[in-house]
């Protein structure tokens, strides 16, 4: 490892539309990104990334093709990125692309090819940050908390970070310097797999569609009653619950038009953050927002709705990162504390045995 503190951070999630990356430096433990891009994902692959959620034939060499496709144009994403680096690159950090996350099991698959990476673009990659947590008795996600403290956190104030992608999750900033966190549910995988069905839309633009219709109040009741929402934390979830096949088996026998079910999933993503804000943070002062429901103005006025109008729901745009730059800017800060052999969990919202060093490392 150099002394360089600059590094790259990819972050490819539920939402599987591509990777964003950004380049980060970590100066004098300040956190400042220099650079960012993005590189959608081609349709043939978002395709295999798709069907490998599900048990299918042939997983293994169908996962190792998709994981050297995802090399590729991780490679892309950095040669974006390196022109705009004043000295050389400490490592990437990356994520790869969640296919199956179990911890319940022992087991969180994140599928890369790290070593391909590593080759494309000489450049040391710190990768699979997941599985040590679980390893240790943890969920392995989220993971995200503990940057959010270090970057969004406020002496003498309690602040909630909700993350938007695929799956929602919260971190909950104490004014004492406490942690909390966990994934509560759907954040727009379901929103997206129903207007794709009916639209042939990949996301629902600002929550337009949503906006046409009503709310089915006895659907969101249906939605709503699934064990996971009710689960005590630490939790964490994916597309292995949350599915439109889960969605198909609770709309039996409904009749409601496409876009008040539309309206009714993102009552659903709005609500359930809501009410887990609720139990987590009652006494929240303000809530940001990041990811990709962050440009969805429809389910950010839900989600202010759902919490009474008693705090202010805004981007982390106003702090200073803008929302589709956190988790990638996440992962770099994972990456930098690996460097330093610093734990990158914590074990108060993993459910992990204590703190640990996350990730492994393919050297250039």
């Amino acid at each position: 490892m150099t002394t360089s503190t600059l590094f790259i951070g990819l972050m490819s999630g539920t939402s599987m539309d591509g990777v964003d990356g950004v380049l980060a430096d970590f100066a004098g433990n300040a956190i400042r990104t220099v650079k960012a891009a993005f590189s959608p994902f081609p349709a043939p692959l978002r395709a295999r990334l798709m069907d490998l959620q599900t048990a299918g034939a042939n997983e293994i060499e169908r996962e190792a093709q998709a994981g050297n496709a995802l090399a590729a144009i991780y490679a892309g994403c950095v040669a974006q990125l390196t022109p705009f680096a004043q000295g050389k690159i400490a490592a990437i950090a990356v994520h790869g692309q969640t296919t199956r996350h179990r911890p319940e099991l022992g087991l969180t698959r994140q599928t890369n090819n790290p070593a391909l990476l590593a080759e494309l673009t000489g450049i040391d990659v710190i990768a699979d940050f997941r599985s040590r947590d679980v390893a240790a008795g943890g969920q392995g996600a989220p993971l995200v908390p503990a940057f959010h403290r270090a970057q969004f956190g406020k002496e003498g104030a309690t602040r909630v970070v909700v993350n938007i992608g695929g799956i929602s999750n919260i971190s909950v900033l104490y004014p004492d310097g406490r942690t909390g966190g966990f994934d509560t549910g759907p954040g727009n995988v379901l929103m997206d797999g129903w207007i794709g069905r009916h639209q042939g839309q990949p996301y629902d633009a600002d929550g337009a569609w949503a906006a046409s219709g009503r709310v089915d109040g006895a659907l969101l009741a249906r939605l709503k009653r699934e064990p996971y929402f009710s689960q005590s934390a630490p939790k964490s979830t994916g597309r292995d619950l949350f599915h439109m096949d889960w969605l198909d088996a609770r709309l039996q026998g409904s009749r409601a038009a496409p876009e008040n079910i539309q309206a009714t999933l993102t009552a659903l993503t709005a609500h359930t953050i809501a009410d887990a804000i609720g139990i987590a943070a009652p006494g929240v002062e303000a809530v940001y927002v990041c990811g990709g429901g962050a440009s969805n103005g429809t389910l950010l006025r839900e989600l202010a709705a759902a919490l009474g109008g008693r705090v202010p729901v805004e981007s982390t745009e106003v702090l200073g990162v803008a929302p589709n730059h956190v988790e990638a800017l996440a992962f770099a800060w994972l990456g930098y504390r690996f460097t330093r052999r610093e734990a990158g969990n914590l074990a108060a919202v993993t459910g992990a045995k204590g703190p640990r060093v996350l990730g492994a490392l393919y050297p250039a």
